[in-house]
C-alpha cells in the first residue's frame, strides 16, 4: 500500500531528484510571471513570440489560475495609485506582515473589483482560448496540474509537488514583492514611493527582487541597473531575443559622466531623465552631511529626534511617511539652521527643474546653469561637489526598437 503511494508513470525517484523536478517547475512559473505577465502585458516593454506568449499564459494557468487580465490591471493600478489608500497591496497601508503572509487574499479582493480590472485591463489577450476556457475556467488549470503531478509522481511526490506550485507564487510574489520590495532593501533611486531592491541578485524571483529599479523605470525591459545586479529575466529575454523570439521595446537609458565646463541641453536632458538617480545622489549626499555636522538631528522644541532616514524621506519628498510630529521638528530645524536652510532651498529648486511643465528648455537651462552656480558659491562643500558633478551629467539613450512604438 505504501508504495502505491508513490507510484507514478515515473519510475519512483530518489527524494532530491522530486525537490529538484519542483524547483524546475516553480523556476517557469516564475520567467512566466516576470517576462510574459509584468516585462510583456503590463508594461508593454517587450514583445513575444506568439508561441512563447501562449506557452507561458497555458503554465500559468495550470500553475497559478492566475487571469492576465486581472494581473495586468492590478499590477497597474499599483503603479496608478502606488502606496495611497488605493494600492491594491502596500504594506506601507497595509502593513508588511498582513502582505507579506496575506498578499494573495488581498490581490483575491482586488480581482473583484470590476472597475479596476475595466480600468487597467486594457491591450490583454482576448482570443477564443482566453474567453472560452482560461477566463470562465481559471480555477480547472490547478486542478488539471494536480492531475497531471498526481500521474506523474504518485500520490505523495505528486500532492508536495502541486502544494509547492501552489504556494510558490502567492508567497514569492505577490508577498515578498509586493511586501518586502516596499518595505526593506536598498534604493537606487528616490522615487516618490517606498520601493526597495530586496537584494542585487534577482535569481528566486526572476529579476523582481529589484523593485526600486523597476519603479524607477517601470517600461524598461531590464530591471537590473548596476554593474553587480543580476535580472535572470532579462538573461532570458536576452537569450530569446538571439532566438528571435522575442523583441526588446525599451532597456532604462544610464547615467554617463562628461568633463564640462558648463551644462547644456543634454546635461538638462539628462538630469530629468535620470530625476530619481540625481534627487538620490542628492539625498544620499546632503544627509550625510547634516548628520555629521549633526545640523537637523538634535532634539527640537517639539522634543523629537529626528533620524538620518526621516531626513532622506523630508528632502526626498516622501512627507506623507512622515508623521506630523517629524515633519513639525524638521521644519523647526530648517529655519533654524543657515545651513539645513540653504540645503532644503536647493533642494526646492532642483525638483522645479523636472517639475515644471510651463518652462522652454532654454529657459530650464538658464536655471540648472544658476542652481549650479548657487550650489557652488553656498560655502558647503557637499553642495559644491554635487554641482561639480551635475555639470557632467549626460546619458545613453533608451534603447529602442526600430518600428515599434
Amino acid at each position: 500500500m505504501t508504495e502505491l503511494l508513490f507510484v507514478g508513470v515515473v519510475t519512483p525517484l530518489s527524494w532530491w531528484v522530486y525537490v529538484l523536478i519542483a524547483i524546475g517547475m516553480t523556476h517557469v512559473t516564475i520567467v512566466s510571471v516576470t517576462v510574459f505577465l509584468h516585462r510583456c502585458q503590463a508594461h508593454r516593454s517587450v514583445i513575444l513570440h506568439p508561441a512563447v506568449s501562449h506557452v507561458m499564459r497555458f503554465w500559468l494557468w495550470v500553475t497559478t489560475g492566475m487571469n492576465t487580465k486581472e494581473w495586468t490591471a492590478i499590477h497597474r493600478k499599483h503603479h496608478a495609485k502606488v502606496e495611497t489608500d488605493e494600492d491594491p497591496h502596500s504594506p506601507q497601508i497595509y502593513g508588511i506582515w498582513r502582505v507579506l503572509f496575506g498578499g494573495a487574499l488581498l490581490y483575491r479582493t482586488e480581482s473583484m473589483n470590476r472597475e479596476t480590472i475595466d480600468k487597467y485591463g486594457f491591450g490583454t489577450p482576448d482570443d477564443t482560448l482566453e474567453r472560452k476556457i482560461y477566463t470562465p475556467y481559471k480555477n480547472t488549470g490547478i486542478i488539471v496540474m494536480l492531475v497531471a503531478d498526481l500521474a506523474l509522481f504518485g500520490i505523495v511526490p505528486g500532492v508536495l509537488i502541486w502544494l509547492v506550485q501552489m504556494i510558490w507564487i502567492p508567497f514569492w510574489a505577490a508577498g515578498v514583492v509586493n511586501g518586502i520590495g516596499h518595505y526593506f532593501g536598498y534604493r537606487n533611486y528616490q522615487c516618490k514611493d517606498e520601493s526597495r531592491n530586496i537584494v542585487p541578485l534577482g535569481l528566486i524571483i526572476g529579476g523582481e527582487e529589484l523593485h526600486n529599479n523597476h519603479h524607477a523605470f517601470p517600461t524598461s525591459s531590464k530591471l537590473s541597473m548596476r554593474w553587480y545586479e543580476i535580472d535572470l529575466g532579462w538573461m532570458y529575454l536576452s537569450l530569446f531575443e538571439r532566438f528571435g523570439l522575442a523583441k526588446i521595446k525599451r532597456v532604462a537609458p544610464k547615467l554617463l559622466f562628461q568633463v564640462k565646463q558648463q551644462s547644456d541641453l543634454d546635461t538638462l536632458q539628462s538630469v530629468i531623465t535620470h530625476r530619481f538617480e540625481v534627487l538620490a545622489r542628492f539625498t544620499d549626499l546632503m544627509s550625510r552631511t547634516c548628520a555629521q555636522e549633526n545640523l537637523p538631528f538634535a532634539k527640537s522644541k517639539h522634543t523629537i529626534r529626528i533620524k538620518v532616514s526621516s531626513f532622506r524621506k523630508w528632502l526626498s519628498q516622501r512627507t506623507n511617511l512622515l508623521s506630523s510630529d517629524e515633519i513639525d521638528a524638521i521644519k523647526f530645524m530648517v529655519n533654524n539652521s543657515a545651513g539645513v536652510s540653504r540645503i532644503s532651498a536647493m533642494q526646492g529648486e532642483l525638483i522645479s527643474l523636472w517639475e515644471d511643465r510651463d518652462a522652454t528648455a532654454e529657459q530650464l537651462l538658464i536655471r540648472m546653469r544658476e542652481w549650479c552656480r548657487k550650489a557652488e558659491n553656498s560655502g558647503i562643500d557637499a553642495l559644491s561637489r554635487f554641482a561639480r558633478e551635475l555639470r557632467g551629467f549626460s546619458s545613453k539613450p533608451y534603447r529602442t526598437v526600430a518600428g515599434v512604438a
